[in-house]
């Protein structure tokens, strides 16, 4: 073994794992990564599918910040973080829509969920997954931040708590009027 030497495409293979092993325990230590929204990126025009199938279409929430959660009830980060999304939209009501888009789950199972934990959100499905991958969603859960301009400013991977400073520095600027209220104050003309 001490005379093994790799090749190229070998050492560029390990370099990338380790590189890729690394990433995920930074994840997994902060539990959450925010990624910005591609500026040329155009956005999806659907946000999900109401428990009847009809696309809830992402123009008919312009003017209120939208947060779409993509779920699953398999998953426990996913159900840990339900609570704190239930609390923001509740603290910015009337400003933040925050929608829970089931990832593949039947109707039922969503159905069943929502009466088992009492979920006050609004709940959109994503039936074959198509969504998810439109949006680019690999990892559960992850939410898409969209300003009340409408425009995407970027998909937070992993849980958060949306209660917390985190979420606060990433909702505060999607707010409506946030530019105009974040915007400083200009000092007084001075007269001699």
């Amino acid at each position: 073994m001490a005379g093994l030497t790799l090749t190229r495409p070998w050492q560029l293979f390990c370099w990338g794992a380790a590189l890729a092993l690394a990433a995920t325990q930074t994840l997994a230590q902060a539990g959450f990564e925010v990624q910005a929204w591609p500026a040329h990126k155009p956005a999806p025009q659907v946000a999900g599918f109401d428990a009847a199938g009809k696309a809830q279409p992402l123009a008919s929430l312009r003017g209120q910040a939208v947060v779409i959660n993509f779920w699953a009830s398999w998953c426990e980060p996913c159900r840990e973080e339900m609570p704190s999304l239930a609390q923001l939209a509740r603290a910015h009501s009337g400003k933040l829509r925050v929608l829970a888009v089931n990832y593949k789950e039947s109707a039922a199972a969503v159905v069943q969920f929502v009466a088992a934990t009492g979920l006050d959100l609004a709940t959109l499905r994503d039936p074959d997954g198509a969504l998810a991958r439109t949006w680019g969603i690999r990892v559960f859960p992850s939410t898409v931040l969209i300003g009340a301009d409408g425009q995407v400013r970027s998909v937070v991977r992993g849980a958060l708590d949306w209660h917390g400073v985190d979420a606060s520095e990433l909702i505060s600027p999607l707010l409506p009027n946030a530019a105009a209220t974040s915007a400083p104050t200009p000092a007084p003309d001075r007269q001699p």
